[in-house]
């Protein structure tokens, strides 16, 4: 129902995980419905099935980059919309049941990309553990729960639930290094007000036919100074050197540049979809401020410009 905020959200589990932690920081997702699903595509497909509202799922990260799953899925079936986005820091733990000490840890249990980001650690502080691959962090703690190894690298929201304590904490390589995950939904109802902060994100295929084709793109959202933060391919899966492209610049659709950007988008591609338009969500402890547009290309010289041109068709100015 157009206007009513989501309360049934479905994200990428199992329980215990990033995922999980993200969607918890979204307060509508606290006292609502929330499921996990096996899958990007389970979750989206749930959402399009109007079986839930909201599917929350990774978009990117910092050591990784792009999640190519997610990309590729939103592309791939009916149209939804990021209605906002969440950046949480990946914050891994090595946990065990309370009676395991570090030194008595024989082997650990932890999905594959997770012992990878902590490599380093695991070289220097248990180099003779063998490690354990399982499907998700959440699994991985569960195992250590269970005894069926003797600790986990883990999310920080897995140490309660599963009784465990922390052996170690911060053991990730990259201290610094964060996911970003986007809340999805049927499209239906405008995006949320400009905040004055805010992204758009565009999924673009352009025309092959036409040379330059790529640079008329980026040309589109320069000459209008909207700042293009993000770009990324990835195949159609109909031939070598098809692709489809995904943008994201600041600014809002509700805002005149970015808005006459997208008209232009639309001229010169072969197709445009818009994924959304919500306030820019920031690392905890990195708060950056927006940068202004330049100078003549704010909402309001181009609403000073279109009341000059109306009167110069009424025949008011010489």
């Amino acid at each position: 129902m157009p206007g009513v905020p989501p309360t049934r959200f479905v994200y990428l589990g199992p329980e215990s995980t990033f995922a999980e932690q993200a969607l918890l920081t979204i307060p509508a997702a606290v006292g609502g419905i929330r499921t996990a699903a096996r899958s990007v595509p389970e979750a989206l497909e749930a959402v399009r099935a109007g079986e839930a509202d909201a599917a929350l799922v990774p978009w990117e990260n910092s050591i990784g980059g792009a999640v190519g799953v997610t990309l590729d899925e939103v592309v791939d079936g009916d149209p939804l919309v990021i209605t906002r986005d969440v950046v949480i820091p990946v914050e891994f733990v090595l946990a065990a049941r309370a009676d395991v000490t570090l030194s008595g840890v024989r082997t650990i249990a932890a999905h594959p990309q997770a012992s990878i980001q902590c490599r380093s650690w695991l070289r220097s502080h248990a180099p003779d553990a063998t490690i354990v691959d399982v499907l998700s962090n959440g699994a991985a703690a569960v195992s250590a729960a269970e005894g069926v190894n003797d600790a986990a690298i883990c999310a920080p929201i897995a140490v309660e639930r599963f009784h465990l304590k922390v052996l170690a904490d911060k053991i990730a390589d990259h201290p610094d290094a964060v996911t970003r995950f986007v809340l999805l939904s049927r499209p239906g109802t405008p995006p949320p007000a400009p905040t004055g902060d805010d992204i758009t994100s565009l999924a673009i295929w352009i025309a092959h036919d036409r040379v330059g084709a790529l640079l008329a793109v980026l040309t589109e959202l320069a000459v209008r100074g909207v700042n293009l933060t993000r770009i990324e391919s990835r195949p159609t899966g109909e031939r070598l050197g098809r692709y489809v492209f995904f943008l994201e610049c600041t600014g809002h659709v509700a805002e005149a540049r970015v808005g006459e950007a997208l008209q232009g988008l639309r001229r010169v591609c072969a197709e445009v979809r818009f994924l959304g338009s919500y306030q820019r969500a920031l690392p905890p402890g990195q708060p950056e401020r927006p940068v202004p547009p330049p100078t003549g290309l704010s909402d309001a010289d181009y609403a000073d410009s279109a009341a000059w041109l109306r009167k110069l068709r009424r025949g008011e100015l010489a």
